[in-house]
């Protein structure tokens, strides 16, 4: 049963928030969560980031970059990362995560690229697949909670 969702790129202030406004939304059910690699720790997410999610009624305005840390990981059901270099080093650091850790664009076969520094519509391209991923991952995470009320076997 999945309930507690870590989501995590290099700097915590656009892809990773982007990612846990749209869970939360899409999955009120579960804890979502972020942390970046390695953020600028206590920094704003990016104005474009906030005026994006805004446009969909999801407020980032109080959202603080943060550092993932051992007991975010281990406090974690699934964690989501933006590409493969980025679950590379979650599970050199932290061996204990291997199994949970899984890209957002997973069965999209992707990686979302980092828009920092790009144009509002490069975000709107990020957030594009961040939404894709987003619904691939929410279907899976209800499908999964629905069977396991059923009481049937995953």
């Amino acid at each position: 049963m999945i309930r507690s969702i870590l989501v995590v790129c290099i700097g915590n202030t656009c892809r990773s928030p982007m990612a846990q406004g749209l869970l939360r939304h899409a999955l009120p059910g579960c804890t979502v969560s972020s942390a970046g690699l390695a953020p600028l720790e206590g920094a704003a997410a990016d104005p474009h980031t906030v005026r994006l999610l805004k446009e969909d009624g999801l407020d980032l305005s109080g959202h603080r970059a943060r550092t993932v840390d051992e007991d975010m990981i281990n406090g974690a059901d699934l964690v989501l990362v933006m590409d493969t270099e980025q679950r590379e080093a979650l599970e050199r650091q932290y061996p204990q995560a291997r199994g949970k850790v899984y890209r957002l664009c997973e069965f999209m076969h992707a990686d979302v690229p980092d828009p920092y520094g790009c144009s509002q519509n490069m975000f709107r391209i990020v957030l594009g697949l961040i939404r894709q991923g987003v619904d691939s991952w929410s279907v899976r995470i209800r499908a999964i909670a629905r069977d396991h009320c059923h009481g049937e076997v995953a």
